[in-house]
Formats: structure tokens, sequence, C-alpha cells
């Protein structure tokens, strides 16, 4: 199924993100992960680009034993950064053969070696590159992009930032998913921007649950998430307890998720990091919301 066509629905929904394993002798756990969420039976499930090497092809396998053997519709991820034309166009073809309709373009992270390489040479310097890529090569995907609610790392400022975001969507995009965030107002603030320049696709807040204070650092790092009081408190509090962060992380996500269905809001996608328990609680919690 397209996601174009479930995001379509009016009653509330629940996604999860996974990712494929960094080496092939942690290919099983992961799967067995992944299988473990897909029987929360969500809405749909996202499996990150494995970037490099072998282990790129486990993101196609992963989604593609999802919807087989589940039947929960895939999202596979696909980055760009640095890559020729014919490896992209390669990978587009495995992800035919695999019967992967749902593709998240993405330009993929900087590494440190690639921070001072020469970006003119490359046939994919941003994310819409990918996206004009994926319209053009004659296969009917259904494409989605990430958005900042406060600001892409690289942009001057939140107006240039809807600007290119923009010319994202208008190359092709169906859909967007946000960054990880942790104050809704932050979202419904972009939300009003975005829609005052003229997006009007769906949008998807994405919600990381924090379940151990190591994660802080690493989500303010990746996005440079705002961390409101409150949040700060909760962990300041149990972040030296393991089992009660845990609680307390799920408890926050399910908090910030059950504001969003009161406001309007329709599909909400978790970063579960291949966490089936985790995964299982915030979507017991949504139970009668979700009717699950």
């Amino acid at each position: 199924m397209k996601l174009s066509e479930l995001l379509r629905g009016e009653t509330p929904s629940l996604s999860f993100e996974v990712f494929p394993p960094k080496t092939d002798t942690a290919f099983e756990s992961v799967k067995n992960a992944t299988e473990e969420i897909a029987k929360l039976r969500p809405s749909f499930m996202s499996v990150t680009y494995g970037a490099g090497g072998g282990t790129s092809r486990y993101t196609l396998e992963i989604a593609k034993n999802i919807k087989a053997s589940y039947g929960v519709p895939t999202l596979a991820h696909l980055t760009c950064v640095s890559s020729t034309r014919e490896t992209v166009r390669e990978r587009i073809e495995a992800m035919c053969e695999a019967g992967i309709e749902n593709v998240m373009a993405l330009r993929g992270d900087l590494t440190p070696e690639l921070e001072g390489s020469d970006r003119s040479k490359w046939h994919y310097r941003h994310a819409v590159d990918l996206v004009r890529e994926l319209r053009e090569c004659g296969r009917d995907f259904c494409i989605g992009g990430a958005c900042y609610p406060e600001i892409h790392p690289e942009s001057t400022n939140q107006r240039e930032d809807i600007k290119y975001l923009k010319e994202k969507v208008n190359a092709g995009i169906s859909f967007l998913t946000t960054q990880m965030f942790f104050d809704n107002d932050l979202l419904y603030n972009f939300l009003y921007k975005i829609r005052e320049a003229g997006i009007t696709v769906p949008i998807i807040p994405g919600i990381m649950p924090i379940t151990n204070a190591n994660q802080v650092e690493r989500a303010v790092k990746l996005s440079g998430s705002f961390m409101p009081r409150r949040f700060k408190s909760l962990v300041d509090k149990f972040g030296s307890d393991p089992l009660a962060m845990k609680q307390a992380g799920i408890a926050y996500a399910t908090d910030q998720i059950i504001d969003l269905y009161a406001n309007g809001i329709v599909n909400v996608h978790v970063y579960s990091m291949n966490k089936p328990d985790v995964a299982a609680a915030i979507q017991n919690n949504l139970s009668q919301i979700l009717k699950k």
C-alpha cells in the first residue's frame, strides 16, 4: 500500500521506525526485533538506510520481510550523499525488485571524511536531487521527505529552510516526516508557517522516546532539538535510575502523542530504535485512542 493512500484516513494512527544491523552478525537479532514490532500491527514501518558495504542490502531485506510476513506497509529509506548516479539507479532497481512502493528520500549525513570534499563533483548534493531522480526514473514510487520543526542544522534561518523545503515538495514529495522534537508548540508553529508558505502535503510528526539519559546528548547533537524545562527535570530526576528513566521517557512520549492527536494530528511516527518493548508500551498507552 502506498502511504499517500494510508495518510488520507481520519482516525489516529501510529507507525514505527527500525534500523538495519551495522554488521552481518547482528542481522538475526535485528530481524527478530523488527518482527516483534511488526506484530503490533502499526499503520506502517520505516526502515532506515544501512549505508556502505553489504549491510545496505539489509534495509530492503527487512522492509520486504515485514511486508511479506506481516502485511505491514513499509517505507524504505534511501540516501544519496556522495553517491554516483549509477549507484543510486542500481539501488532504485533493487527497491523495485523487492516490491518497495514507498521511499524516504534523504541526502544522508555528512560524515567527517565528507565534510571537506569537493561537493561540486557530486551528482546529488541535496535530497531534492534524489527526489527528482526518483520521479524521473519511470517508477511509480510514493516519495517521502524529512523536515525540521525547528530548523535544519545547515540552514541560516527558518525562512530559508522552508523555501528549500517547498522546492523539495514541488519536486515530487507526497508527505513529510519531521525530525524529533520535544516541545509540541514548536511543531504547531512550524505547521502554521509551512501552510502559509503553500506546503500542503501531509506532515507526520516524529517522536523519539528518550528511555535512557545517554540518549539526550545524542538527540541534541543529531537534531539540535530544544529541550523543554519539563523534560530536563525528568532527566535530572530519573536519569540515574534506568528503569525509572525508561518509564518516564515512555510516559513523556505518550503525553506528546496524545496532545498531537487532541490537536488534530492524525498520523504520528515513533522512532522506536528497534525496541519492541518501548513500541508496545507506547501503543498500549494509546490503546483506546487507536482502538487496538
